[in-house]
């Protein structure tokens, strides 16, 4: 059985920085998609869902999903600078390793102030990109749009690796073997029919999973 969260200001914050994530393409969320990102029950995740429109932070259409309110977006915003900051302070202060930082971030960011994290983000120079190469929200709550494509999308051709998914050390941990951080040029040589990507790293040739490629997105280069 799934319990409920005990704390509702981190519920709250969970609940905006999945919504935010998951209407990435402008489409509404619908509970289903919700309760499975915050593996909460449906139940849980309506009442939930009720209570933040009646906030003013999500707008909610009965059978269609949720949309975050501006309110609500610029809470998610503040969230996500949060954790990103944390994350990025962890490794270049801490000497925490990439695949660890997510998991720590995740705890740290619901009781940080924005004070510190303001000053976190200044002791590192305020810099744009987390270490996975997502783009950290500024202060006044502005993200910087990018346009990278998955790994897997790019079939044939050059390109340079942007960001990571950091949801799994696992996979972290293994695109550290490889070589695959944000900032990597990289050449791929072609796909296979099961979806194994051949790519070229420097002098290096070795084939990607389609699991691994589905957690790397690609600027890519004529």
């Amino acid at each position: 059985m799934k319990a409920g969260p005990a704390d509702p200001s981190r519920a709250v914050e969970d609940y905006l920085k999945a919504v935010y994530k998951l209407q990435q393409a402008g489409d509404p969320v619908s509970t289903t998609a919700l309760a499975e990102e915050l593996d909460r029950s449906a139940a849980s995740v309506t009442n939930m869902v009720k209570s933040l429109a009646t906030q003013g932070l999500l707008r909610h259409t009965p059978y269609r999903g949720v949309l975050l309110t501006a309110a609500g977006r610029a809470a998610a915003l503040r969230i996500i600078r949060r954790h990103r900051v944390i994350e990025l302070y962890l490794i270049e202060r801490l000497g925490f390793s990439w695949e660890d930082v997510h998991a720590e971030a995740e705890r740290l960011e619901h009781a940080a102030s924005e004070a510190l994290i303001d000053c976190m983000a200044q002791a590192l120079g305020e810099p744009s990109i987390d270490p996975h190469g997502s783009p950290i929200p500024t202060r006044d709550g502005e993200l910087e749009h990018t346009e990278w494509i998955p790994l897997a999308e790019l079939k044939r051709g050059r390109g340079v690796v942007r960001e990571v998914s950091d949801q799994s050390p696992r996979t972290l941990r293994e695109l550290a073997a490889l070589g695959l951080f944000p900032g990597t040029r990289i050449r791929c040589l072609g796909e296979r029919a099961d979806g194994v990507a051949r790519l070229e790293v420097d002098d290096r040739s070795f084939d990607v999973e389609p699991v691994l490629a589905r957690a790397v997105f690609v600027e890519r280069e004529s």
